[in-house]
């Protein structure tokens, strides 16, 4: 547990804008180990700080660079210069010791750990009040169980650490993908029956019933479970509390209606809102965007007319005529008070997911208008009543490309669920690419350490 008495410590020297996640005077000194879990506060803080932790600095797994690289894996983003690490993705050379392929890792586990440590000491603990209790609980199953989606999406079957005692973790070789996901079926059911319907302290900043809901969602269309998928994004979907706006440049306001969890801004100083904004947006009146938008495969491939590449792209031409775009979902580099935090999970993509269940189920006219939701609120015409469900099924992912782009790695898991990588990455990514390029590899150095673990297909010597 001594990754907590740090954890606090770094909690505590946030700016007091980290006391939205708690409501409460943040803890001022090291709190011992034994005693995290003794108070309602000191407990809070521990959980918290896993999304602080997460999104306190610029190119971190949970913000920028989740979003970005795994665009550039797949064929919405690609980065200004030439840069190795980010390179190896767009041109899929991919190596067990590629920065990114540890760092992700790393990153995640870590994570992991942390939700790990939180459920125990949170079981553990008799002197909590009991309904904070199960809400901490609850947030902390359901981190798991998001991170171990990702997990199993990047890196394909990996080891399932279910405790914070390192002589077992140390040595636990990969679990098939399958037992992971149940894993996190189990973890999410049991988050739904832990949160509560509201938002502690009423910011979407922290997950409640409806998150796990929506995480269940996608988990079960990721299995093809459709008609489970239908009921949970139905779940979503119905509850008054949420609403696919109609104004696109409000999606992604903090605490919006179409949100359904977002990471709270948290380092702000000098009125900086989203690392995402801060990295995507650029930084002066005449300078390119650093990250940019795919022009050939992306914005060229809008439809005519869809308010989504006027609303959420931006485009400078500079002064050698070329024009590039980018990512403008988040539109406030700076500004006080914060406006925008780190979208995770929002109401479209239930949509597009209840879309998909259906259309799966040969539901074909509801899963269309679900599909026409997303459309109409996009500006665009309603699809033919006459398409097939194959049609409908690349209607899906068509939909899918242009309403999550630069989101969570959504086009490169699409491709790869649906076996659709190779046709669609293929031809852009060229001679490089081979279907293993689905997954990244085993970090060499966890392989070192590790003698149980095994490398992907693809990447070994």
């Amino acid at each position: 547990m001594k990754r907590f008495s740090l954890l606090i410590i770094f909690a505590a020297t946030l700016s007091a804008s980290c006391n939205k996640y708690l409501d409460t005077p943040t803890p001022k000194t090291e709190v011992g180990d034994e005693k995290v879990f003794a108070d309602d506060k000191t407990a809070t803080s521990a959980v918290t700080g896993i999304y602080i932790s997460m999104n306190s600095l610029n190119y971190l797994w949970g913000n920028v660079m989740m979003n970005f690289l795994a665009g550039i894996h797949a064929d919405d983003v690609y980065y200004a210069s030439n840069f190795e690490d980010y390179d190896v993705f767009k041109q899929t050379r991919l190596l067990p010791n590629s920065t990114y392929v540890e760092r992700f890792w790393n990153a995640v586990y870590s994570y992991v750990y942390s939700a790990n440590a939180c459920i125990e000491g949170l079981t553990a603990s008799t002197k909590l009040t009991p309904a904070l209790k199960d809400q901490l609980l609850g947030e902390s199953y359901f981190m798991r169980a998001y991170f171990y989606f990702y997990l199993v999406n990047m890196y394909g079957d990996v080891p399932l650490v279910l405790t914070t005692d390192y002589r077992i973790s140390e040595k636990l070789p990969r679990e098939k993908t399958e037992k992971v996901y149940d894993q996190v079926v189990a973890d999410l059911q049991t988050a739904k029956r832990l949160l509560g319907d509201n938002y502690p302290n009423g910011n979407r900043v922290r997950p409640n019933k409806t998150a796990a809901s929506a995480l269940l969602a996608r988990v079960y269309l990721y299995r093809h479970d459709w008609a489970l998928a239908e009921t949970e994004s139905n779940a979503v979907i119905g509850n008054g509390n949420y609403e696919l706006l109609k104004d696109l440049n409000t999606v992604f306001l903090a605490n919006s209606r179409e949100a359904i969890f977002q990471l709270q801004s948290v380092n702000v100083g000098g009125g900086r809102n989203t690392w995402e904004a801060q990295v995507a947006i650029p930084a002066n009146a005449t300078s390119g965007p650093l990250f940019r938008l795919d022009t050939l495969n992306l914005i060229r491939k809008f439809e005519a007319g869809d308010a989504r590449l006027a609303n959420w792209t931006g485009n400078r031409t500079l002064a050698t005529g070329a024009t590039y775009f980018w990512p403008a979902k988040y539109k406030v580099r700076n500004a006080t008070p914060v406006q925008e935090h780190t979208m995770v999970m929002r109401v479209a993509e239930q949509y597009l997911i209840r879309a998909e269940a259906r259309i799966r189920q040969n539901k074909l006219d509801d899963g269309r208008k679900d599909l026409d939701a997303v459309r109409e609120r996009a500006n665009l015409q309603k699809l033919n009543t006459a398409l097939t469900q194959p049609q409908l099924i690349l209607a899906v992912e068509h939909e899918r490309k242009f309403e999550l782009f630069a989101e969570w790695g959504h086009r490169w898991f699409d491709l790869k669920r649906t076996q659709r990588a190779t046709d669609v990455l293929g031809p852009i990514k060229g001679a490089n690419w081979q279907p293993t390029d689905t997954l990244y590899p085993i970090p060499a150095y966890a392989i070192s350490t590790n003698i149980n673990l095994t490398q992907n297909e693809g990447y070994k010597k």
